[in-house]
């Protein structure tokens, strides 16, 4: 229970120093509303990356630690067996885990740039659906921009992104990713 006004009057006013308050790191602007992520994502699909814009990639859920995106499966994404093209997962894992890294990167330092080490992927069965791709790894990513920002050098950190076919397979996980994220400030 916390200090109330009859507190006050027991036990005087409350006073805190500025010694106990933590100012060391600035505190994070609120997350963007999740129309103005998906906003960005289509801009970003547009203008930069036509990739995404073709595999018609979309942003389900967006939070502090959790990133879901979803890309139908379609004509343009099918393979010649019918199941999800590797190019189109490949897709669906770089923004599944790199939309949570850009998510911190704007509100910590957008001086902070982004870019992908490499990319691991185990392919458990076939993906014959639309993929929904699930990065938690959102308090990970935020170390990894605040440590870049404070610092100015080049830092790297892992995030696991998990592809599930919400209609065939239930919660059974079609795919694991691995991708290291590197971040540095740029000057």
């Amino acid at each position: 229970r916390g200090p109330c006004r009859g507190d006050a009057e027991k036990h005087g006013p409350i006073r805190i120093t500025m010694s106990e308050i933590d100012v060391s790191s600035p505190v994070p602007k609120p997350a963007a509303p999740l129309w103005k992520s998906r906003l960005t994502l289509r801009a970003l699909g547009l203008l930069k990356v036509p990739m995404i814009g073709w595999s018609r990639a979309s942003l389900t859920e967006m939070t502090d630690d959790r990133c879901v995106v979803t890309i139908p499966l379609r004509r343009r994404t099918k393979n010649h067996l019918g199941s999800m093209y590797f190019g189109a997962l490949a897709v669906g894992a770089d923004l599944a885990g790199g939309l949570l890294a850009f998510s911190w990167i704007q509100r910590i330092d957008p001086r902070v740039s982004l870019v992908f080490k490499d990319f691991r992927a185990d392919f458990l069965r076939r993906p014959e659906g639309d993929v929904t791709f699930t990065s938690e790894d959102g308090a990970r990513m935020r170390a990894l921009v605040e440590r870049a920002a404070a610092t100015g050098e080049r830092r790297q950190d892992t995030v696991r992104v998990t592809a599930r076919c919400p209609d065939r397979s239930g919660d059974e996980p079609v795919a694991e990713f691995t991708l290291t994220i590197s971040v540095k400030r740029r000057s």
